[in-house]
């Protein structure tokens, strides 16, 4: 599991480092680990050729110290100082006396498509978002060269906090130090970081308290799959989960067989469709042992293809009266009641249906989709998990927000969310809290889907066996 830091958390935890060990050391460690993953990225040292960018502050002496490494092993290496009356002296000066060569504006530019890797260390986290001036020119000028960039701690121009994609420069990888930060994988900013590498320098997260904690835990495969409920040989259809659906309508009646599909692929031990007489006629034509008899469940799907449903209200009041976990969808968002939900209740909805419910705009919630995710989670009480290119997972109560598996864009399709909700539903009947169902939920349709051509909704969601084959191979 990846953890995330703060900025001001960092800080803290920097300080901390700082006050233990010797003056320098902690730059040492992450100018070391740079240098290194520079030679792996380089592949052999004769006759390769590095630009190095070297901003003012820390993170320029990150990169200087690293390019007397690589100059050290015989690695061409120049250098231009963005700023030069605040350039890290003792970097410079160690990197030009072991052979690197500086340069001005001019000949940088001119040196993008002649070299083998540019090292982008103008700004770190203390860095404002987006670029101006001499720097977005050698950012424009980086990206079409074509040259590959290694970013040092974070593209220069990004907000580390955030999920914006400011002006910044594109890497191909970012080596980043103590932790990752959260625009390394909050989309669409973590795109411009290409492949990412977490340097461990010796940061204490326990020894700064609170400080300490992460603001999102990202999940991996691994997570997933130690995670994921598995029966055993005692086990039987109602101990798996039985998942109640009232999703679909006479106008949407694909949304409710696209709930069954999701939840029958995940594994859950039995469904009943037990909304709308035509969705159920057309779940039972689609998947013959949805069972369409009321009767005792452990769980309900209920909103998706309501649509505009005039008792939809009392509806999911007659539902959450069960006390079992319910997620709720769609449409069925309009008809949720402010703080009367609790954390085994899910909500599942995108950015456009998270902006209604919180009574703000789409582009408030894209700009800081982790402070409306946190305020939603506290203003319903409910667990929530916000649909799109990351998928976050808010609990009540909790500061950190978990991140599920990313996945491609050919997801980003009609009645990818209601499999979602399907696969996240038969989790809950299974017995799963409510985070962990979604995050669960959204990590296996993600991981699916990488693995496979395009593919709609339902039939992607019958190769989730395949994935879970191979999460669970080594469990």
């Amino acid at each position: 599991m990846l953890l995330v830091h703060s900025v001001e958390s960092i800080r803290a935890a920097e300080e901390e480092a700082f006050a233990r060990t010797e003056e320098g050391e902690l730059m040492q460690r992450a100018s070391d680990a740079l240098a290194t993953s520079l030679l792996c990225d380089l592949g052999h040292t004769d006759g390769t050729k590095v630009l190095i960018l070297a901003g003012p502050g820390n993170n320029g002496g990150d990169a200087l110290w690293a390019g007397m490494r690589l100059a050290g092993r015989g690695v061409r290496v120049w250098l231009h100082a963005v700023v030069p009356d605040r350039v890290h002296r003792a970097g410079w000066a160690a990197c030009v006396e072991n052979g690197g060569t500086p340069v001005d504006l001019d000949t940088a530019v001119s040196l993008m498509g002649r070299v083998d890797r540019i090292v982008d260390g103008v700004f770190g986290i203390g860095g404002h978002p987006g670029l101006s001036g001499e720097v977005q020119q050698l950012a424009e000028a980086a990206e079409r060269s074509g040259t590959p960039v290694t970013s040092v701690d974070l593209p220069s121009g990004l907000d580390a906090d955030g999920a914006p994609a400011h002006p910044s420069f594109r890497a191909e990888r970012t080596v980043t130090f103590g932790t990752a930060k959260a625009c390394q994988v909050m989309q669409p900013a973590a795109e411009r970081c290409g492949r990412l590498e977490v340097v461990d320098i010796g940061l204490h997260w326990a020894a700064v308290g609170e400080a300490g904690v992460p603001m999102l835990r990202c999940w991996e495969a691994a997570d997933v799959a130690a995670a994921w409920p598995v029966p055993t040989v005692r086990s039987d259809k109602y101990s798996r989960g039985v998942l109640g659906v009232d999703a679909g309508s006479a106008t949407y009646p694909g949304a409710g067989v696209l709930v069954a599909y999701g939840a029958a692929y995940a594994g859950t031990g039995m469904i009943r469709s037990l909304g709308a007489a035509e969705v159920a006629r057309a779940t039972l034509a689609a998947i013959p042992s949805v069972v369409t008899a009321p009767g005792q469940v452990q769980a309900w799907v209920v909103g998706s293809g309501w649509g505009d449903r005039p008792d939809g209200t009392a509806r999911l009041a007659e539902i959450l009266d069960q006390q079992v976990p319910v997620l709720i969808d769609a449409d069925g968002l309009r008809h949720v009641p402010e703080a009367t939900l609790a954390p085994h209740h899910l909500l599942t909805p995108h950015a456009g249906e998270l902006a209604r419910l919180l009574g703000v705009t789409r582009s408030e919630v894209g700009t800081d989709p982790l402070a409306h995710v946190h305020r939603a989670a506290e203003r319903f009480g409910a667990t929530v998990l916000l649909k799109g290119a990351t998928q976050y997972v808010a609990t009540p109560g909790e500061p950190t927000v978990e991140v599920a598996v990313p996945g491609p864009g050919w997801t980003a399709q009609a009645g990818s969310g209601d499999t979602l909700s399907g696969v996240c539903g038969a989790l809950l009947a299974a017995g799963l809290p409510a985070a962990r169902a979604a995050v669960c939920g959204a990590s296996l349709q993600a991981l699916t889907a990488a693995a496979e051509p395009p593919l709609p909704p339902h039939a992607l969601a019958q190769r989730f066996g395949a994935t879970l084959r191979g999460l669970l191979a080594d469990r």
